[in-house]
């Protein structure tokens, strides 16, 4: 795991913090797509999360453009991580997104991932991926809690 999770502690959110926190540590250890891809977590509170990767040439299309494929994983990624940021286990189970404009090989993104709704075992959350020249793309996604059992627990 090593320098790869850096989060930005928010004591102002309370105790559930520390299960934020260590939510995200479990979830990326395990998380072989995210190391692959070059994803580091930058920060986690209890309601969202931002994450950051650079865009690699294997990671684009023949004109330099990072794929939407990479981009909806990286928004896919934060919404995780956010989803699973108060403990037990959490999955997408819709998510849609709008891509807004390209991402080019060596842009670095940065995914932000904040919960926008929860209810019963169904939460909502929105995700803004933004490159250095603004908004890349906006997803919209949907998470059931399928078990208090997880990495770590309440």
């Amino acid at each position: 795991m090593g320098n790869a999770i850096r989060p930005r502690i928010n004591r102002t959110m309370g105790g559930s913090q520390e299960i934020a926190d260590a939510a995200a540590a479990a979830k990326f250890a395990g998380d072989r797509n995210a190391h692959v891809m070059g994803i580091i977590v930058f920060a986690v509170t209890p309601e969202s999360t931002t994450v950051e990767m650079t865009v690699l040439k294997s990671m684009a299309n023949g004109l330099n453009v990072c794929r939407g494929g990479v981009v909806f994983a990286l928004a896919d990624r934060a919404m995780a991580f956010a989803s699973s940021a108060r403990g037990g286990t959490n999955l997408a189970s819709n998510a849609s997104i709008e891509w807004l404009a390209p991402a080019r090989v060596g842009d670095r993104l940065v995914a932000e991932a904040s919960k926008t709704h929860h209810q019963g075992r169904t939460g909502l959350c929105g995700v803004v991926v933004s490159g250095p020249d603004g908004v890349v793309a906006v997803l919209h996604g949907e998470t059931e809690h399928i078990s208090d059992e997880g990495p770590v627990s309440q």
